[in-house]
């Protein structure tokens, strides 16, 4: 499998490549962002190494671009940044893991070889359903390019439901996955934000099917008078 490390610490960069080649690898290494991501643009890899703070266009630009540019490579993001809006951003932006420094070289390893099994797959910042069209890195809805304002919980709701699109959620599930497991949260709270949602969306787009949950849907075409 073919690896690019993205990394300007010389030292790192080098004792990474020399560990993972060891370890059955094919490594390409380089120092800085315009590079790392015409490489990475142009040569196909397995997965890239990504560190955050590079020489010209930092790691967040990097991963940025290839996602816009529909380029789903696995990417494990390594940074000295350690809070977790520094996380939280590295991958809101399109990477699908993020490591902080100093790292164990196991756990990376480890880390890497559990994004090569679910291998690249399309995984959009932005997610659409029908006329919705949701940022989670912005914060930003719209449907049909007019902005939707949420709340925070709100909009944890909706990003939950639309990676699960077509698909019954129950209620126990979204309370679980949106408000938490340790909270101490009346299960009927999931009833009131669904309300909350469906007056800004539209009913048309989030059905309760009964006695099992919640499902988001595109609305159906209206037939015309010639069908």
């Amino acid at each position: 499998m073919r690896l690019l490390i993205v990394e300007d610490e010389t030292r790192l960069a080098t004792a990474l490549a020399r560990g993972l080649s060891a370890d059955g690898f094919a490594v390409d290494v380089a120092h800085d962002g315009p590079t790392g991501l015409e490489r990475a643009r142009f040569e196909a890899y397995d997965a890239v190494i990504l560190d955050v703070m590079l020489p010209r266009l930092s790691g967040y630009r990097v991963v940025e671009t290839l996602r816009a540019e529909k380029n789903w490579v696995p990417v494990l993001m390594l940074s000295a940044k350690d809070g977790e809006y520094d996380q939280a951003d590295g991958l809101d932006c399109g990477a699908d893991d993020y490591l902080t420094k100093p790292f164990s070289y196991v756990v990376l390893l480890a880390r890497l070889r559990a994004l090569l099994r679910r291998r690249a797959t399309a995984r959009p910042t932005t997610l659409q359903l029908g006329p919705l069209a949701l940022d989670p890195a912005s914060h930003r809805l719209t449907r049909d390019g007019t902005e939707i304002n949420l709340t925070v919980r709100e909009f944890a709701l909706l990003e939950y439901l639309l990676r699960r699109p077509g698909d019954v959620v129950s209620k126990t599930e979204l309370l679980d996955r949106v408000w938490g497991a340790d909270e101490d949260t009346d299960p009927n709270i999931v009833e009131v934000y669904i309300g909350y949602l469906r007056r800004k969306i539209g009913r048309d787009l989030l059905q309760t099917v009964r006695g099992a949950g919640y499902r988001l849907t595109a609305p159906r075409p209206v037939a015309s008078d010639a069908d």
